[in-house]
């Protein structure tokens, strides 16, 4: 159990100095907007309680914001992938459940589970936060491109870290 706190404060910290030193300061074309700190949101383990998710998303969309510049943006846009989370793992729930000692990850569920619950997860998390910034639907094609590459950018560097960062254990 401490481990397993210890691993999320140091994912926690990872990902957000990642997000605000390196991906940051990647924007291509403005259309490219990688947020890889959704990932932490996404790696809680199932038994993490409802409030406490919600929780951990706000603070994180807040560090977020305060580096940003963002103004609360991140920190709505991570609160409403964090409401959503529980439902979105009812939708795609395995025929047997989820064990609470399991851990949402692409080693456990494999290819097709991960990318139904990261892909649903980034995409309306991406589509709040770019709908916020812009307030407004004159530009609703642009900023709906903007939302599908910058989703797809995320979604491949959450695979990436996947791949890179798990083991088979966790």
């Amino acid at each position: 159990m401490i481990s397993e706190v210890i691993k999320n404060v140091i994912r926690f910290f990872f990902l957000l100095l990642f997000q605000v030193l390196i991906l940051n300061n990647i924007q291509l074309s403005g259309y490219l907007n990688p947020f890889l700190y959704v990932l932490f949101i996404l790696m809680l383990p199932f038994q993490s309680p409802k409030w406490l998710v919600l929780v951990l998303a706000f603070v994180m969309g807040l560090s977020v914001d305060m580096f940003s510049d963002t103004g609360g943006l991140h920190a709505a846009a991570s609160v409403l992938m964090a409401f959503l989370r529980q439902p979105v793992l009812k939708l795609i729930s395995p025929r047997d459940g989820y064990d609470v000692v399991q851990r949402p990850t692409i080693q456990q569920f494999g290819f097709g589970w991960f990318f139904s619950y990261v892909g649903v997860l980034v995409f309306l998390h991406h589509l709040w936060l770019f709908y916020l910034e812009v307030f407004h639907f004159t530009e609703f094609l642009s900023t709906f491109l903007r939302v599908v590459l910058s989703s797809l950018f995320t979604l491949t560097l959450i695979f990436v870290s996947q791949f890179f960062f798990s083991n088979s254990k966790s």
